[in-house]
């Protein structure tokens, strides 16, 4: 009784697997035994392996082995081992080249904008656009961002980055508090102008505390909620009465006619240093009780209604890890945190950094 093979289907461009060549090497090792007249044509195996005549001479080569036979012999077999390390090696090249493996100039401007400028990987591919390197190799955010998470960079890793490559697993619980004083302005009373941020002068203001026994002193944050301009300021504690005198001594500094214009708005949190509103609303520089500013309360345990606020401190814990004492950073130092914020590339900015935004404003309303 004869027996018929029938010929596969295989899907075009599919290559052979592992299976499949272990199966050519029975068949080959079967046709060496066989008698000269029982051998079978590559043409007849092909047809059983459901490939072309083309793949498994190919193949054959791939796999190729001398053995020897009882009698010392050498006989040409087919080893699906082989084959198939040989496949696994040539198949490692596959795929796009890294785009900047011959452009060492740029991996180590790019390092350098990440770990000494503390730059996320978008502000650096926009900081390096003009950059002769950059438009020799231009890779894209994603693009960099792959390149970190292979390592393939020599000297940065997801550690450097804003957010050490973690994403955020806080879970918020909504509990309903009321403020005290039911005088004070809600969120809910803000200017349309500030929640859609249409137009500069609204502020959102916190305080970023030092670590445990590590002393009083603070920082004062505040950002302007459409430009994301930032003001830092050093307090020694963090209570109604110093930020108070802060904020009266810039009122000072720019005048109150500037103080009115620049914050027409200041969202904070129910904190303790922030419930005395009445006060921070009323100017100390004129001797009427004149408005210099309008405070508006977010909701209990909402922070992400000051997310630019979150989102700034954040950046600044780069620089002053939580824990640290604040007491020890001087004024200088602050002001260089101020101004690396003010000048950072924003994604949510299409690239421009909080000046250029105040800048282009005051140009229109020249």
């Amino acid at each position: 009784m004869s027996i018929v093979y029938c010929i596969r289907t295989r899907q075009k461009g599919k290559h052979l697997t592992f299976d499949e060549r272990e199966e050519l090497e029975a068949i080959v090792n079967k046709n060496n035994a066989a008698s000269k007249k029982g051998k079978m044509s590559q043409r007849k195996m092909a047809g059983r392996m459901g490939v072309s005549p083309a793949t498994l001479s190919r193949e054959l080569k791939r796999g190729r082995v001398v053995l020897l036979d009882y009698q010392l012999r050498e006989v040409v077999s087919y080893s699906a081992i082989i084959a198939q390390d040989d496949y696994d090696e040539q198949a490692s090249a596959k795929g796009p080249h890294l785009k900047i493996g011959n452009n060492h100039e740029l991996s180590k401007k790019i390092e350098d904008y990440i770990i000494n400028d503390k730059y996320s990987p978008y502000a650096t591919i926009e900081k390096l656009k003009g950059d002769p390197d950059y438009q020799k190799t231009p890779i894209s955010e994603r693009t960099l961002y792959n390149y970190i998470d292979q390592e393939l960079l020599e000297n940065v890793t997801k550690k450097d980055l804003p957010r050490k490559g973690k994403s955020s697993k806080r879970k918020y619980t909504r509990v309903t508090r009321r403020i005290k004083d039911v005088n004070a302005k809600r969120i809910d009373d803000r200017p349309q102008e500030a929640n859609d941020r249409s137009g500069l002068g609204h502020w959102e203001m916190d305080c970023i505390e030092s670590g445990r026994k590590k002393g009083r002193a603070c920082l004062l944050v505040l950002v302007e909620r459409m430009s994301r301009k930032t003001l830092v300021f050093k307090l020694r504690c963090q209570t109604q009465k110093e930020v108070q005198r802060r904020l009266d001594q810039f009122e000072k500094k720019i005048g109150i006619k500037r103080f009115r214009r620049v914050f027409k708005s200041i969202t904070v949190d129910n904190g303790s240093e922030f419930l005395d509103w009445r006060n921070l609303e009323l100017s100390s520089v004129s001797k009427q009780e004149i408005l210099r500013t309008q405070i508006y309360y977010c909701h209990p345990y909402h922070s992400w209604e000051r997310g630019t606020n979150e989102q700034v401190n954040g950046h600044i814990r780069r620089f002053i890890p939580k824990g640290c004492a604040i007491a020890k950073y001087s004024t200088k130092e602050i002001l260089e945190i101020q101004e690396w914020l003010n000048d950072y590339p924003r994604k949510i900015l299409n690239g421009k950094s909080a000046n250029d935004v105040v800048q282009e404003n005051l140009k229109k309303s020249a």
